[in-house]
């Protein structure tokens, strides 16, 4: 008993002293606090943010020496930004759920990408297995099992732009054009806070799905460098290398420069598959055709595993971030902050067998499709602390995302047709002649640009002198534009290049639209531990219209130890300029697929019409505790209804399909085109869907006396969406089959939960986490070694059907990650992991539905990765 109660008092003394020892620094749940020490993230890294605090306060801050932090004692805390208008809010003190994650907690993780990381470290965030396409080009990441463009990313509480780069082609992120994290330099960050709540009357459209609001350093001297390197060992492939630096400077005696710059390789990481069509074998009524080894005249001995389709992209990846502010005036701060992202990368599309272009690939070719491209942004602004007594903000944010995504090792094998023709009156003319075919080509060209302009007063008063209220109001006006500039002619002219067809000038084009905004938010205390929070926001879309949203939200703390907190909000998200005018054609070595754009007759032949904004309501309660000292726990349910979602559908296959393409203006190539297998869809509001979820957090840290410190985390996602509403098309038919359907329902995992220990003991530290990824179920195309005689009870065949499909579950599956430091003094710290160490892979599908033999994995799952262990070392340096 007598140490018991030693025990619970020095637990007591700890926690009061040391109260912010934080789960943000070590594993990524919610957090009022943040300890800053370099045994633990390898920088001396800035909490404040820059819209809670002036330029100054910022630089004074980071005066102090933080090697002597060191181990312990030296300690800062966290205002959260996001969600609410309230300068000195802490994660747990906040009335809507708000998380925060360190940069250490990230660096942790083992990944060179950002997104990779948070889908590691965060529960409620995942990503696609593989996407397709130049969508496996770039990387977004989905929230509460929505569309990465329900998803609001800002900057130091600054909107950020998004990707040109749209998801052509059908799954759970079709027609997304999300905010590409990995464009953002990791080093520069130094905390991320994420929102886990409906926040559209807050921010705007797309803050449905939740917010993250990434929080940059901001430390005016010190120099930290680090370098990882490792590769997924069993496969033999896949490595990856990342170098960073970054440093501050001092402007004047009162202002900061911090600069961060990044270079991250990854090579391509490739399934080993076993290509149908090189077999020499299959099934019977196998729609299989190719070049079978040994069975057709003169073949070739080819590797069974020439189709590398399966794989993640090659990429190399150059970041640079500029952070910097001043002091004008007493009163009166300069602040901005400059990002720039290049990219090269390449992706495998399916083996093409020696047949189809011998002239130029006697062994046969894999396409790869490429993309160059260059990212960058600028805020600038200033604020200041007294307008009438007003705190304000004014600034002004431009950023442009500019894309090429192009086509290399491949062929225009209607070029190389005995059907090509020098007639211009001809429907099989060439204009760049015939007999030859370029190898490399441009296939379109993307630009997305938002110019954002805002101006925000925020004051603190007492009603009657006796209840606090702090008001928040203020105006913002976004400019959006897109370009979409057609590709080399040999890119899409005769069916286009092997792999990936460029956009013709029928597609190409140009359109903007302007939104103004204007809100208002009341942070009420009507009692001491009663806060009321009242948000109103108009929109107006010069192309969709008006919109009127609104938020409520609560929290009553009890005692110290629990509170209640509840939230009810409508969102609206317009149709992004993508969405509305974006068409492309992808062809297969037996097919095709066409997106049509929405607006053209070939779509509204098919039943398409103009797209809506979609509308939603969301409600969430929580429950925060500490039932002891240091013992955190957060529950919080919610529920999301979508109505006019914008999702992929009106599918069709066959003649229907080939009619809608060639009335775009495409031309299907003819070599070994099996009709069935040729698609032709469009975007459309066709679905109303309810998401349903529970989040849950909970972390305590044992401190020992002389055995160092322990941290246990737990983070829960149950989520489940279910589609109330399947929209018809003009012509009455649903909009959405099985397989649409189960893309925006069950690809989510139905749970996922994140158990992490992280153990430091002198110069040493430990990190282990488990992570439980929960069942997904996807509806399977029937592919080519499929009879193609077996009959589909919804008509026609069951190969390559629209209507009939096989339904696979992909089983929850554990992943155990790995790490351990070293410290070998103040400025030195190396650490070796491995992620996955038990090499866990999704489970494989039929090969009736393993396309061509080469797609062993449902690549639309956001389940477990297809990459298997990874092992890496990483050595940081601080100066």
């Amino acid at each position: 008993m007598r140490l018991a109660r030693r025990f619970s008092l020095l637990a007591t003394t700890l926690c009061t002293v040391f109260p912010s020892i934080s789960v943000a620094e070590t594993t990524g749940t919610t957090s009022a606090h943040r300890k800053v020490s370099h045994e633990h993230s390898g920088v001396g890294a800035s909490t404040q943010n820059p819209q809670s605090s002036s330029v100054s306060s910022v630089a004074a801050t980071h005066k102090k020496d933080n090697t002597k932090a060191l181990y312990a004692g030296d300690v800062e805390t966290i205002n959260v930004s996001t969600g609410t208008h309230s300068t000195n809010r802490k994660a747990r003190q906040s009335t809507t759920p708000v998380t925060v994650v360190s940069a250490a907690t990230l660096r942790r993780s083992g990944q060179v990408n950002l997104a990779d990381s948070l889908v590691r470290t965060y529960a409620s965030i995942n990503v696609q297995a593989m996407a397709a396409d130049s969508a496996a080009l770039t990387s977004s990441i989905q929230m509460r099992g929505l569309n990465p463009n329900e998803v609001l990313v800002l900057v130091d509480g600054k909107r950020r732009h998004s990707t040109a780069n749209i998801v052509a082609d059908a799954g759970p992120q079709f027609g997304s054009t999300g905010v590409d994290l990995n464009m953002i330099p990791a080093n520069a960050i130094d905390h991320i806070e994420v929102l886990e709540d409906g926040a559209a009357a807050m921010y705007g459209s797309d803050a449905i799905a939740g917010v993250v609001n990434i929080i940059t350093k901001k430390e005016d001297h010190g120099l930290h460098m680090s370098a990882q390197t490792g590769a997924n060992a069993y496969n033999g492939d896949g490595w990856q290398y990342q170098l960073n630096a970054d440093g501050g400077l001092k402007l004047g005696e009162d202002g900061y420069i911090h600069l961060s710059g990044q270079i991250t390789h990854s090579d391509h990481y490739v399934v080993k598959t076993k290509d149908h069509r090189l077999l020499g074998y299959w099934p019977e009524g196998a729609t299989t055709t190719g070049y079978y080894n040994g069975l057709v005249a003169n073949a070739m001995n080819l590797p069974l595993d020439s189709n590398k389709i399966m794989s993640t992209p090659e990429e190399t990846r150059e970041n640079l971030a500029i952070d910097f502010g001043k002091k004008i005036t007493d009163g009166i701060d300069f602040y901005g902050l400059i990002t720039y992202a290049h990219r090269y990368g390449e992706a495998y599309e399916n083996y093409r067998i020696p047949t189809i272009a011998p002239t130029y690939y006697p062994s046969g070719f894999s396409p790869l499709e490429t993309i160059r491209e260059n990212d960058y942004a600028a805020t600038i602004g200033i604020k200041g602390d007294d307008f009438y007594g007003f705190d304000w903000d004014l600034s002004t944010t431009y950023g442009a995302d500019e894309t090429k995504i192009g086509n290399k090792n491949t062929a225009n094998t209607g070029m190389l047709s005995s059907d090509c023709s020098l007639d211009p009156t001809s429907a099989n003319y060439s204009s760049l002649g015939c007999g030859w075919t370029p190898t490399n080509v441009r296939a379109e060209t993307y630009r997305l640009a938002q110019w954002t302009n805002n101006l925000d007063f925020r004051r603190h008063f007492n009603i009657a002198k006796k209840v606090p209220v702090l008001l928040a109001f203020g105006a913002e006006h976004r400019l959006e534009t897109y370009d979409l500039t057609a590709g080399d002619p040999a890119s899409y002219i005769l069916g286009g290049t092997q792999g990936y067809a460029g956009i013709g000038p029928q597609s190409a084009g140009s359109w903007s639209r302007d939104i103004w905004a204007g809100y208002v938010d009341g942070d009420f205390h009507p009692f001491k531990n009663w806060d009321l929070d009242f948000a109103g926001r108009f929109e107006h879309y010069t192309d969709v219209g008006n919109t009127e949203n609104g938020k409520v939200s609560t929290r009553y703390d009890v005692t110290r130890r629990i509170a209640f907190r509840g939230t009810i909000s409508t969102g609206f998200r317009a149709p992004t300029l993508p969405e509305q005018h974006y068409s492309a054609m992808n062809v297969d070595p037996n097919g095709a697929s066409g997106l049509l754009p929405v607006d053209s007759e070939a779509a509204r032949t098919l039943g398409a019409s103009k797209l809506k904004p979609e509308r939603s309501v969301s409600t969430s309660g929580g429950i925060v505790l500490e039932p002891i000292n240091g013992f955190h726990i957060e529950a919080d349910v919610y529920q999301i209804n979508l109505r006019d979602r914008i999702v992929g559908g009106g599918t069709v296959n066959g003649s229907a399909a080939i009619s809608a393409i060639e009335q775009l203006g495409y031309l299907l190539p003819s070599n070994g085109l099996i009709a069935d297998n040729v698609s032709a869809y469009f975007m459309t509001n066709g679905a109303s869907t309810r998401t349903q979820g529970l989040d849950i957090k909970a972390d305590y840290t044992f401190r020992f006396r002389t055995a160092g410190s322990l941290t246990m985390t737990m983070a829960l996602d149950l989520n489940r969406t279910r589609l109330h509403h399947n929209a018809l098309d003009t012509n009455g038919n649903p909009l959405l089959n099985a397989q649409n359907i189960a893309y925006i329902t069950t690809a989510y995992p139905r749970s996922k939960i994140i158990l992490n220990a992280f153990y430091h003991y002198q110069h040493w530290d430990f990190n282990v986490r488990e992570t439980r990824y929960g069942e997904t179920t996807s509806m399977l195309s029937y592919y080519d070694w499929q009879n193609q005689n077996t009959p589909c009870s919804g008509g026609g065949k069951l190969a390559y059907s629209n209507v009939c499909f096989n339904q696979f579950k992909n089983t929850p599956r554990w992943m155990t990650d790995i790490e351990i430091g070293y410290r070998f003094n103040k400025n030195w710290h190396m650490a070796v992991g491995v992620n996955n160490i038990a090499d866990v892979k999704p489970r494989m599908v039929a090969q009736i539905n393993n396309s061509r033999g080469a797609q062993p994995y449902d690549q639309f799952s956001l389940q477990v990765p297809i990459t298997g262990a990874y092992y890496y070392g990483r050595l940081n340096a601080d100066f």
